[in-house]
């Protein structure tokens, strides 16, 4: 079978043992190879679990990272990569201010 290459989004969740920081949310894009549909969700549900760990950061608070959910599978826009520029993936949206609440780096302020 003919693999085809996918876009994943994936929805992670970072929690502090210090109940005074708030939770940090991260989106993975992946980009996958599979046969199918079905295959491709599978894959992005094993590598999103792949990911999920616990860690101590440098105040010593047990930091805990767990996939929350898979947002969006979706075929490849281009699937030559050997291009200088390749499109992945594409998202829209409606309300901007909505955009730049969502990530902090639009406004400058640091992670």
């Amino acid at each position: 079978m003919i693999a085809n290459r996918y876009v994943a989004l994936l929805l992670f969740e970072s929690i502090s043992s210090d109940r005074n920081r708030p939770a940090l949310y991260r989106e993975d894009v992946v980009l996958l190879r599979a046969s199918s549909d079905e295959t491709v969700r599978r894959l992005a549900d094993a590598h999103g679990r792949a990911q999920e760990c616990t860690h101590r950061n440098a105040d010593g608070d047990t930091i805990s990272t767990r996939l929350m959910q898979i947002v969006d599978v979706a075929t490849a826009l281009d699937e030559d990569l050997d291009e200088d520029a390749v499109d992945l993936y594409a998202r829209h949206f409606r309300d901007l201010d909505s955009y730049r609440v969502l990530d902090p780096l639009l406004e400058g302020e640091p992670l």
